[in-house]
């Protein structure tokens, strides 16, 4: 008989899990909203086979668990239960383990070093509980209104390590950290357990640094690897979770097109969109729906710099979705902040086409300061930005299969 497993949280609209689940096993997962006022019911009139716990009742829950893991002991929290056959459950924690598999994918260890921990809530608990167990020499717990806070954040320029255990950054507020990392001086790792976006404005800094850093997804797969095990009582499977891990990634990140004016970024998005599956995003018409006017009474009637700024704030809103195909304009590379707006969500594709095949009709720039002069400033910073180049070719559908066949 199939069993029913699931997750029980409050609010669960935008869970990976059922997603993550079903790569792990062939099983019922189900998603189970539950209100605070409803949770005593639920528990005692429980219908599942084992679950998963999330905000906010991954304390809340330990109570009815007639036996609890030293991992869920040692931290005071129970991400998971399994019920036996006499129906007692057993609450555990494996966001510890999958904790511990991020830094490891993240190349981060804090074995003889200061850590500093940004948050104090439950996941702030796991946290420090395996940092302990990893051989941290000192965590300091960053607060808002603790000793240790970001009024003072000064006095621990000599930390080491940094992890963010806040929601600071989590889409859709995208944009914001929890503290700046120039006043550190000696860094040798930043993680975030934020996963939308896939790099936090955090981690965007921590990169830009040359510092190592990593997101949550890896922790979020290897927990629910973990939690997937004690399910179905069988033995680790850490092929999975580099495969799983590999496969969202993939999905949700976006495609972004960058090039020239007139190479064909919305031809191509449009076709690639429709392989794969994706919805599609065309920047240039989302000015004009914005500024209800074309692009070219936008430049003859406000400016060019106007122009940029509706761009960047157009970026900033479409930018952080998940999964799309991303059409740029062409000349969204000579505004450093929309780098990062890019990079936060997106596999960033440069299509490159020979100046005398550009499209020059509605396009100013094109036709005012001209294609060489555009392409001397523009062509190496869209090397600088892009992961890969892909040569147009001559029909946009060739280009199209060329782009997802390096993808996949």
């Amino acid at each position: 008989m199939k069993k029913t497993f699931g997750l029980l949280g409050e609010k669960l609209g935008h869970s990976f899990s059922p997603l993550i689940h079903g790569y792990l096993g062939e099983y019922d997962y189900l998603l189970y909203e539950v209100s605070a006022g409803d949770l005593d019911s639920f528990m005692k009139n429980n219908r599942f086979d084992g679950i998963n716990i999330t905000i906010p009742y991954k304390q809340q829950v330990m109570p009815y668990c007639a036996t609890l893991s030293h991992e869920a002991q040692i931290i005071g929290s129970v991400n998971t239960i399994i019920k036996d056959d006499s129906g007692a459950l057993h609450g555990h924690n494996t966001d510890y383990h999958g904790f511990n598999v991020m830094l490891e994918q993240g190349g981060i260890d804090p074995k003889g070093k200061k850590t500093l921990v940004l948050g104090d809530g439950g996941s702030a608990r796991t946290v420090r509980a395996a940092l302990d167990g990893l051989g941290a020499r000192e965590i300091v717990t960053i607060s808002r209104r603790g000793e240790n806070n970001y009024g003072n954040i000064e006095r621990h320029y000599d930390a080491d390590v940094i992890i963010n255990t806040t929601p600071v950054g989590m889409f859709p507020d995208n944009g914001s950290s929890p503290l700046r990392l120039t006043g550190f001086r000696q860094l040798t790792g930043v993680a975030d357990l934020i996963y939308n976006p896939t790099r936090t404005k955090l981690l965007l800094e921590a990169a830009g640094l040359g510092i190592p850093c990593v997101n949550g997804l890896a922790m979020l797969v290897a927990q629910a690897e973990k939690a997937s095990r004690l399910f179905l009582d069988v033995p680790a499977r850490p092929e999975l979770v580099n495969k799983i891990h590999k496969l969202i990634l993939k999905r949700t990140q976006n495609i972004a097109l960058i090039g020239m004016p007139g190479c064909g970024k919305s031809t191509v998005g449009r076709l690639l969109a429709q392989k794969t599956g994706r919805p599609f995003i065309d920047i240039d018409g989302q000015i004009e729906a914005a500024a209800g006017k074309s692009i070219p009474q936008i430049f003859s009637e406000d400016g060019e710099e106007t122009f940029r700024q509706l761009e960047t704030r157009v970026l900033a809103e479409e930018a952080k979705k998940s999964g799309t195909v991303l059409a740029t304009g062409g000349g969204g590379v000579t505004r450093p902040e929309n780098f990062d707006l890019l990079r936060q969500n997106s596999l960033i594709v440069y299509l490159k086409r020979e100046l005398t095949e550009l499209i020059t009709d509605g396009r100013p720039l094109s036709q005012n300061v001209g294609i060489q002069a555009l392409a001397n400033k523009r062509l190496p910073l869209y090397e600088a930005w892009s992961d890969f180049a892909v040569q147009v070719e001559a029909k946009p559908e060739q280009t199209a299969a060329r782009i997802e066949e390096v993808i996949q």
